[in-house]
């Protein structure tokens, strides 16, 4: 049976006398308790229209009348103690006994710490043995005097100069809850009804200006003692203190702004102060909070980037088999996207097995929720407690207050770690292919997981592919060095013919040694390059026409006026931006983009189909023409099966593509410049190798010695000749394909077949056997001509 909550006017412990409050420094004011307010309260009520009500105030009236105690200041609390009935009677105004069990109410004198009075809720919650009010977890004991003391003042200049005033907020109290060992959170009300301000002397002259601005200055108790002294009012009568219970207000506000903190959940400290925290909600000192971040690319559940292991059921799935107990909940969850709440873990509908893990984990009751963020789930949230039913369906209108705000917490988490892997691999990597990306993340969490331990040592692991394919293929623009250099050449003989020019006719005008010196170098120079041209010629003609021979044309355009035609006509032919006559070279220059974009734009746009087929690594580098390379394989992606047919797929797309590379580079002969001519190559390689990323150069190669020939044939074949004739094996309109065994070769000459049969190729297929390169023999190419589009 309930025991009925009582009043308490007597001190639990006995009191000395009170006097009236000095002024501090923090609380100015002089205050003294007095029961006058609540006395004349009653006394208003004995003429009241209701019957019953003025027989209770006439009655209470007469029992004041003979009771001399209560009348005026009371300095001396133990007089209450010894007339607690009356005390008790007058209360009734403030203190319906319908109250008595559920409200959290206590009287102090004026803004005083003290309480004579309360209800059984208030003397727990907020009084120490000595009856004072305890010290707020929140609030330091000047704080609290220098807002009593705004309240003072705020009453002062209501009361006695009619301003009204905005409220100053609810004050918030954190106690401590001895009963559940952790605290709560409770609104304070101070009610000053039954307050009353005395003036003291004069009650000092305030304009309404001044008045207007102590409104808007509430937060400024110098600017109040300077316009109202303190000294000049005093408080009597008592506070009347209401409390009510915010803990789940408060909490779940302090949740919203913890959660939205960066690294929250990666901090170990703020975690455990988010998990007490819920604790505190939900009343239950030994709760445990789990979070675990769940990737949807690998569906599944995964630690944070710095490993804290918050999830205390996840944990234990990365060890278990696909088909394990622990994975089958989270599959269930992520299946019907509903809480699930174990009040009895023990008997509850989940496998033995699982139970008896979870009860292994000390939790007897739990709710597991989804998190949610739009249509995606980013985490699972994670409730457990070791009491049987200590969490059950009634608990779920708390966890959907929260869950939301874990959700952002948890994507905003997955984002700033992914933007974290995202700069480890930007800083120790380059731009990685779509395709291996996932590799790369993995190696970057893992060594912040190592750096966020503490190990400042840690590197980046190896990243290496196993058991690819790869495929090569070149677009080589013939002779490009060659044409290069006769661009670069013809450009320096006219540069150098129309300096002569300017010298002849300068010679004609003024007889300088000088000139004579720089004729004689010059026409040397023409006569060296027309012979042909050699290493460093370019820059060295470069350098001394801009050191010798331009400074005295300026000098001459100044001074001589008839030689100012044929110097301006030497600066119209020179390009303005790069200082030298830039025709020839201009021209190859755009020969050689116009074809290199052709082939790169035709190549990517092809890729983009061919990653359809499977996903691959492509890489393309441009240089005097195009080359790309190709890596396939089961060990490139996740959770893709890899079948040989998909090799067949790319090796035929390969050799389309190269078709209509030459097909297309044909075509475009005619529209350029210089008529550049290109050859097609592709290596031809049937075993599988191992790529690495190699850091130092920021790229893949091949790995192990046995796979490094490949590498090396790759580098080498573009200059092949053909055995016995020294006839370079690429040839412009031709598709050549380098093998080293004959069984390579079968697959290909399939193709060819097709091929031919659509009329894409011609009918003669040349077997070639090729001379020794550096470091490789034995060598076999086909070669075939392309059918080309007139």
């Amino acid at each position: 049976m309930a025991v009925e909550p009582t009043l308490t006017v007597a001190p639990a412990v006995p009191v000395a006398p009170q006097p009236a409050a000095p002024a501090s420094s923090a609380f100015p004011f002089r205050s003294t308790l007095s029961l006058e307010p609540l006395i004349a309260y009653w006394h208003a009520r004995e003429s009241a229209s209701n019957a019953g009500v003025a027989l209770l105030a006439r009655t209470i009236g007469e029992q004041v009348a003979q009771a001399a105690w209560c009348r005026g200041l009371l300095t001396d609390y133990s007089v209450l103690e010894c007339n607690c009935d009356l005390v008790e009677t007058l209360m009734l105004a403030i203190f319906p006994p319908a109250s008595f069990a559920t409200d959290i109410s206590g009287v102090v004198a004026p803004f005083q710490r003290h309480s004579f009075y309360s209800t059984l809720l208030f003397e727990e919650v907020l009084l120490n043995k000595d009856r004072t009010v305890k010290q707020p977890l929140n609030i330091d004991m000047p704080t609290m005097e220098r807002q009593m003391g705004l309240m003072a003042y705020h009453l002062i200049l209501h009361r006695l100069y009619g301003a009204e005033m905005p409220a100053l907020g609810t004050i918030v109290f954190t106690v401590p809850d001895y009963k559940v060992g952790l605290y709560r959170h409770y609104g304070v009300d101070f009610n000053s009804d039954f307050v009353t301000v005395r003036v003291v002397g004069e009650l000092p002259a305030l304009t309404p200006e001044q008045i207007e601005f102590l409104v808007h200055n509430r937060q400024r108790p110098e600017v109040w003692h300077e316009l109202l002294p303190a000294e000049n009012f005093e408080l009597e009568g008592f506070n009347l203190l209401q409390l009510v219970d915010v803990t789940d207000q408060e909490i779940l506000s302090e949740l919203k702004y913890d959660l939205l903190e960066r690294d929250v959940l990666q901090n170990p400290a703020r975690f455990e102060q988010i998990q007490e925290k819920l604790r505190v909600l939900f009343a239950m000192p030994a709760l445990q909070l789990g979070i675990a971040a769940y990737d949807e690319k690998k569906r599944a559940f995964v630690d944070f980037g710095r490993k804290i292991n918050h999830s205390f059921l996840a944990k234990q799935v990365q060890n278990q088999s696909a088909n394990s107990s622990f994975r089958q909940i989270y599959e269930r969850l992520l299946r019907e996207r509903e809480p699930l709440v174990l009040k009895d873990v023990a008997n509850s509908d989940i496998p033995k097995d699982l139970r008896q893990q979870i009860i292994t984990l000390g939790i007897k009751s739990a709710i597991l929720a989804l998190l949610p963020y739009g249509t995606d789930t980013v985490g699972l949230l994670e409730l457990g407690t070791p009491d049987v039913n200590g969490l059950d369906e009634f608990d779920m209108d708390k966890v959907a207050q929260f869950v939301p705000l874990f959700a952002v917490a948890v994507k905003r988490n997955a984002e700033d770690l992914q933007s974290r892997i995202q700069a480890v691999i930007q800083q120790k990597f380059t731009a990685i292919h779509p395709t291996m990306e996932w590799r790369f993340a993995d190696a970057a969490r893992n060594l912040l997981t190592q750096l966020d331990a503490g190990n400042r040592t840690a590197e980046m692991e190896a990243i290496v592919f196993e058991d690819v394919y790869p495929l090569h293929g070149s677009c080589d623009i013939r002779g490009s060095s060659t044409v290069r250099n006769e661009a670069i050449q013809g450009d320096l003989i006219e540069h150098l013919t129309l300096a002569n020019k300017v010298l002849n006719k300068a010679s004609e005008c003024q007889q300088l040694p000088i000139l004579d010196e720089l004729k004689f170098y010059v026409t040397k120079n023409l006569k060296r390059l027309r012979e042909g041209m050699l290493t460093g010629d370019e820059a060295n003609i470069y350098d001394s026409l801009k050191r010798e021979v331009e400074p005295l044309f300026e000098y001459l355009a100044t001074h001589t006026p008839e030689l100012r035609p044929i110097i301006t006509s030497y600066w119209n032919n020179i390009d303005p931006k790069l200082g030298i006559l830039y025709k020839r070279r201009q021209d190859f220059e755009i020969s050689v983009t116009t074809l290199n974009d052709a082939v790169s734009d035709y190549l990517d746009e092809e890729e983009d189909k061919a990653q359809l087929m499977f996903p691959h690594y492509f890489q393309r580098n441009k240089t005097d023409g195009v080359e790309f390379n190709i890596y396939v394989g089961s060990t490139l992606v996740q959770d893709k099966p890899f079948d040989l047919v998909f090799l067949k797929n790319l090796r035929l797309w390969q050799l389309l593509t190269m078709v209509e590379i030459t097909r297309r580079t044909h075509v475009l002969k005619a529209t350029l410049p210089v008529p550049l001519e290109t050859t097609q190559l592709i290596l031809i390689h049937g075993q599988s190798l191992s790529i690495r990323f190699r850091q130092d150069e920021r790229q893949f190669d091949v790995d192990g010695a046995y796979n490094i020939r490949y590498e090396i044939i790759k580098k080498r074949i573009d200059k092949a000749t053909v055995m016995g004739t020294g006839e370079r094996l690429t040839q412009p309109g031709t598709l050549a394909l380098v093998y080293a065994q004959t069984r390579e070769a079968m697959e290909y000459y399939e193709y060819i077949d097709y091929l031919q049969d659509r009329g894409m190729l011609e009918p003669e297929v040349e077997e070639l056997e090729l001379e020794e390169l550096q470091g490789v023999k034995g060598l076999l190419a086909l070669r075939v001509r392309v059918r080309l589009v007139e």
